[in-house]
């Protein structure tokens, strides 16, 4: 997962997220935007590797449930009894298989 924050932050006016040009201007003024956003998650952290390519997951292998059920915990909710109603089944929006990744959290 990667989260960046988007240009018109605050509306200065920059199009592009992208701080090349002005590296410790651009994210000193969206940084602290971005951390409001993702309080509750370690900053500046890394999570897992990837093989020698990049091509897959090898260490920490994490699930798109998992992020989902991470996101509900950050947000107050448990996600083991969020659940909704589909072809008469009631089902769990992170799956059976969703798992907080406590290890990023602060």
């Amino acid at each position: 997962m990667q989260l960046f924050n988007g240009g018109y932050a605050m509306g200065e006016g920059v199009v592009n997220w992208d701080g090349h040009k002005t590296l410790v201007k651009q994210y000193a003024v969206h940084g602290p935007i971005l951390d409001q956003a993702v309080a509750g998650v370690k900053r500046a952290c890394s999570y897992g590797a990837t093989d020698e390519f990049g091509y897959k997951a090898s260490e920490n292998v994490t699930t798109i449930y998992d992020l989902y059920a991470t996101i509900r915990h950050l947000l107050g909710l448990d996600h083991t009894r969020l659940s909704f109603y589909n072809n008469g089944i009631e089902r769990r929006l992170a799956d059976v298989h969703g798992h907080v990744i406590e290890p990023i959290l602060v």
